[in-house]
Formats: C-alpha cells, structure tokens, sequence
C-alpha cells in the first residue's frame, strides 16, 4: 500500500533525493517553535547541532534500504509531492487549477484547497459532494416522482404463469339500451340500431372516402336510472373502451392510457381519459371517416335507396347496449357501443362488429393478427358479439373485399402461431382489477395510468370527480 505512494520502498536512496531530504529537514528545523529551539540548542549552537543529526541521519539511511519516517513528520514535506491522475473529478482541466479540496483541520470541503498528493484509498471522511448526473440521468430513472402517488402494480408475471390461471368470466346480458340521434337527443330505445346488410360483398369497389370534408358517460348512466337498475351487488360501471385497455396491456406494453377512478357507496366507476395525441394529419383524419364510411356502407338504411352509394356518415349516431356480465370474482356493468345487428331464421338477434383494415401482405400479416385482431377479440369477446366484419381496403380507399369472422374461431386462429391466448388476457385482467378494488377507499378519487417507462400500473390522487358521476349519485 506504502510502496505505491513512495513511502517504504525500498529502493535506494539517490544523491539527488539525499539532497531534498536535506532542504526538507532543514527547513523543517527553521519553522519549529521558538520553545522547541531553545531546548534543542542554547548559545548558538543548535545549528552545530542539527548538523550533526543531519549527518548521523545520512550515514543511518545510507545503511538500511529503506526510508523510516517519525509519527510526528510530514511525508508531503520530506519526499517529493506524488499526483494521481485517477482523480479526475477535483482537477478542473480548463482552469488548470485544483477547484475542491478537504480541509483536515475544519472537517469538510472547501473551494481552492490544492492537494497534490492525491485521493486516498478510504473513503472522505464527514459529507463531501456527490458526483452529479453519473449514471443518473433521465436513462437511468427508476420511475418518477409524482406527489400524488398512491400505490402501483408491477407488472412482473410472465405469460406462462398467467396461462396456468382459470378465470371465469360469464356470458354477457344485455339489460338495457339507449340511442343517440343525428339532433343530440337521447333514448332509451334501439332507434338507432341499424341492421346488419348481408349483401355487402356486393359493394366491393366503393369508394370509402365519399363526401370527405356529448357526454356518452352521462348518456349510460342515465340509462342505468331509467332503467332502475341495481347497483347494490354491482363492483365496477364502465365503459367497455376501458376494460379493452386493461385486457390488452398484457400484451400490448407501448401504448399509454389512463382513467378515473371513483369508489362511491361500494361501486367504483372508471371513467374515460383522452390522453393529448399529436395533431391528426389529413391521412389520420381520412382512416378514421373510412371506418365511418363502411359502417354505413354495410348496414341498411331506409334513408338510401337500392343501389344509392353512401348516404351520409354522421359519427354522432350511436347506439350502446348495457350489459352486465363478471370477470373472476368482480360483477362489471358496463355500457358498449354496437355497430348493427343480425337474426338467425328463428328471429332470435344478435349484434355484428364491424372493423376496416388495410389490405394484407405477407408483411403486414403478422401484425394484424399480434395486435390488431388481438383489440378486434378483446372488444368482441366482452361484450359477446359473436361475429365480426371485416371491410379490407387499398391505399385508396376503396373497398378491396370483406371478411366474417367468428370471435370463438379468432382464438384457436393465433393460437397455433402462439402469438397470443385468450385466457391471459383475463388472467391479467383479474390480478388489475382485485388489486384496483382492494386499494381504492371510499368516497376518494384517483387516476389509473400506464405510461413509460410501461412496466407497471400508476394509481395517482385525483382533486375531484366529474359532475356526471355526482349527479348520477344524487339522482339515485
């Protein structure tokens, strides 16, 4: 340890350094104090007398090989000044000049203090400085600090130990709807339903970009009032468009969302959030009017005559059906906007979803079928519509051909290429929400988030809740 900083070595002294040992102990003699040199030499005589240490000294070091130093002298004084190069950190290499240093005699730090004998090997003694910004930057974050945290869910469980869950999830009823017209009004009725045309295949070739250029919360619980139903046995009242986020992020880990939370009278109520999104561009604004266009392609309208093109789109038209169905041991009401419906020949009718998509390569293939027939399933399969449509166009917009698909077959499709399983899904599902329920208290508000770096579930403190929510309340 000595040897490395040149104390104890055992070299041999040369003239040169018997020379700075000389000066040095000399000068060592000089700064003594005025009690010392009285003691050490009296009349005149201490510097005979150091000279004769001096030489005694001399002939001791020239017959041992190594260099003993007294406890009570200092090496920075008596051998020449060593610098390490390793402490990169106390060199300012602009200014030339040593920028920090420690001050023995004070116990900490200060500025302009010049050590030339480097860092030693123990730790500084007291508080001293810590590095800024090594290995601590924006890169290496663990997660964010956010004030109104609440509690987290990490998500640690691979797909193989969600698999080996058996979740129950019951078949969804339907017990009740409403519809919302072209003039804003709502009702408690199917008025807006339009049925399914199972002709479409013969609108192959439509142009899907012709004539290019409220509250639904507030809509479903209110028709949650007007049909008196009970919310006693009830856990959570959402929207579907919810549950599709959940039941998807444990696949789909890049896509961030959020949603409110509100625990009133045992009954927590997940209320939508639109995260702020880039502005659309022409492109994004003219897919979104394609998938318009075909659903009013492929359903009836009495408004359009046999063999009009499209009639008109208007996004506000909407029809929901609330169903009520459970998922592991929690009971979900929630509310589902249905494209158009179809009978069997016994007249018994069932709804169809329709969906557009972008012709398929062997590129795109895979793709469509890991993520978007995996969201297509989710939103299917929760609300138990049975058969899905699938509008398939060019990259001009028109209609290429159509699909059907059965939302029990679309498992069983992925499930040979091992892309996804059902059965995860609501495996991951049920850990959210037993999870969500048991952290939530009464009467308080918070925010469900998934953001980056998108390995765990955020529930945060929110201020207050919407006012949809609390005249709901009072109006029960």
């Amino acid at each position: 340890m000595y040897g490395e900083r040149g104390v104890g070595s055992k070299s041999e002294v040369t003239s040169a350094d018997r020379k700075q040992i000389n000066d040095g102990l000399d000068k060592q003699l000089e700064q003594s104090s005025p009690s010392t040199s009285r003691a050490a030499g009296i009349n005149g005589k201490d510097r005979s007398s150091s000279s004769s240490l001096l030489a005694s000294a001399k002939d001791s070091r020239a017959a041992s090989d190594t260099v003993p130093i007294s406890k009570n002298s200092n090496a920075s004084d008596v051998l020449p000044a060593t610098r390490n190069l390793n402490d990169q950190g106390r060199w300012d290499t602009g200014g030339g000049h040593w920028r920090q240093g420690w001050d023995s005699g004070g116990g900490h730090w200060r500025q302009g203090y010049q050590n030339d004998r480097g860092a030693g090997l123990l730790p500084r003694r007291g508080c001293y400085p810590q590095r800024q910004n090594f290995g601590y930057g924006n890169r290496f974050q663990v997660g964010r600090h956010d004030e109104r945290f609440v509690s987290e869910l990490k998500l640690s469980k691979s797909e193989e130990t969600l698999s080996r869950k058996c979740i129950a999830f019951q078949e969804p009823c339907e017990i009740a709807c409403y519809s919302r017209v072209e003039s804003g009004e709502v009702y408690f009725d199917d008025r807006s339903l339009r049925p399914f045309k199972r002709h479409i295949t013969e609108d192959v070739g439509a142009d899907l970009n012709e004539d290019f250029g409220s509250d639904s919360f507030g809509d479903f619980l209110a028709c949650i009032r007007d049909k008196t139903v009970p919310l006693q046995n009830i856990h959570f009242v959402t929207f579907r468009n919810n549950l599709n986020k959940i039941l998807a992020t444990a696949y789909i880990r890049r896509e961030p969302w959020e949603m409110g939370v509100h625990k009133r009278n045992g009954v927590v109520y997940l209320d939508v959030h639109t995260l702020p999104e880039r502005p659309e561009s022409d492109l994004d604004r003219r897919r979104c009017y394609v998938g318009y266009c075909f659903e009013s392609l492929a359903t009836e309208d009495p408004r359009r005559g046999d063999g009009e093109g499209i009639h008109h789109v208007n996004p506000n038209v909407e029809f929901c059906s609330v169903i009520k169905t459970t998922l592991g041991a929690h009971r979900i009401l929630m509310g589902a906007e249905m494209d158009c419906c179809d009978s069997t020949n016994d007249g018994k009718r069932f709804y169809v979803e329709l969906k557009t998509s972008r012709e398929l390569n062997y590129r795109s293939e895979q793709r469509f079928e890991r993520e978007k027939l995996l969201k297509i399933w989710i939103q299917s399969f929760l609300a138990g519509v049975p058969y899905i449509v699938i509008g398939f166009r060019d990259d001009a917009g028109r209609l290429v051909r159509t699909e059907r698909l059965r939302t029990e077959d679309i498992t069983e499709r992925v499930k040979m290429k091992n892309y996804w399983q059902g059965g995860v899904c609501l495996a991951f599902a049920d850990e959210v929400l037993c999870w969500l329920y048991g952290t939530v208290k009464e009467d308080e508000d918070y925010i469900l988030r998934f953001a980056r770096p998108f390995n765990r579930l955020e529930l945060l403190q929110a201020q207050s809740c919407p006012d949809v929510i609390t005249s709901h309340l009072e109006l029960l």
